[in-house]
């Protein structure tokens, strides 16, 4: 019992409803950015020979149709318009699973022809788990309600799943071998940026940070435990990583740097204002003045 009782106090830890709708407020807006700058490929994939298609398995399961020139359309407009009204509070459940079903087909399509991104697991996981906290409010801080913990939970394993089975990825292709290789170096002579080259010409230098990687990232599961300082410093170290690749590669992973904020205490950014004073009841006594002295102090 006290085994089940912990599991589920990690699993589906009581967190205030205000997380959950700050993460709404962040999470659908970008929706919007990660359709219309990010991934854009499924526009024309609508127009290319199906021959070049190959679904996924996902898309295979849940019968997703081949994109086509009118269908990819319809599906943008009916993203944009559920994330819009997802992301003001409105219809939660339905505008929510809407946008997250949708996104599932438009990352899915955009992938059904190249490599998988792996950084917008995070995103879709969080679209899925976001309507099940049914109506949150920024002004819910004190309340505590297993609904908005589960949600954000799986946010958060999601994020982390992304670094985790990345590390297993390299194991399982490349094996310990991967951080003395030439995997940075070769992305860095690919993608020429900044202080790209100077580091690709010290090779110790790129084994050093890709053995650093390697092991942050089997490490990442540890994020759910860390507390307070312990866990902005983990969460610093994250985006410190992104920041670099970016700097050096122009590879940027912001569907997975915005699902990070489910780690932050979002609740806080702005709590309810409160009355300096509370009106009397009918019948109660007038409050003294404070400027009134008590008869025995006279």
């Amino acid at each position: 019992m006290n085994a089940a009782r912990a599991v589920r106090g990690f699993l589906v830890p009581a967190l205030p409803p205000a997380r959950v709708a700050w993460l709404r407020r962040v999470i659908y807006p970008f929706v919007w950015l990660d359709v219309l700058w990010i991934v854009t490929d499924p526009i024309p994939h609508g127009d290319v020979p199906p021959s070049l298609y190959r679904g996924l398995l996902v898309r295979d399961l849940l019968h997703l149709p081949v994109p086509s020139h009118d269908y990819v359309r319809w599906l943008l407009g009916v993203i944009l318009v559920s994330s819009a009204v997802a992301a003001t509070g409105r219809l939660p459940r339905l505008a929510g699973w809407v946008c997250a079903v949708g996104m599932l087909d438009w990352v899915s399509n955009a992938f059904a022809y190249s490599k998988v991104d792996h950084d917008h697991f995070a995103l879709v996981v969080a679209l899925f788990v976001l309507p099940t906290a049914g109506r949150a409010s920024t002004r819910e801080v004190d309340e505590r309600t297993e609904r908005a913990g589960w949600a954000v939970r799986m946010v958060q394993v999601g994020a982390v799943c992304i670094y985790a089975l990345s590390a297993w990825a390299k194991m399982r292709f490349g094996g310990w071998g991967w951080a003395n290789g030439a995997t940075l170096i070769w992305a860095l002579t690919r993608r020429p940026n900044g202080i790209g080259p100077w580091v690709g010409s010290h090779p110790a230098l790129t084994h050093a940070l890709q053995w650093i990687v390697l092991v942050a990232e089997f490490c990442s599961p540890v994020l759910l435990w860390l507390r307070g300082r312990a866990l902005y410093a983990g969460l610093l170290f994250w985006a410190g990583f992104h920041l670099s690749t970016y700097v050096m590669l122009k590879i940027h992973f912001l569907p997975l740097v915005v699902c990070l904020l489910a780690f932050l205490p979002l609740e806080r950014v702005r709590r309810p204002r409160r009355l300096a004073a509370t009106p009397p009841r009918a019948g109660s006594a007038r409050p003294r003045a404070t400027s009134e002295v008590p008869s025995s102090a006279r």
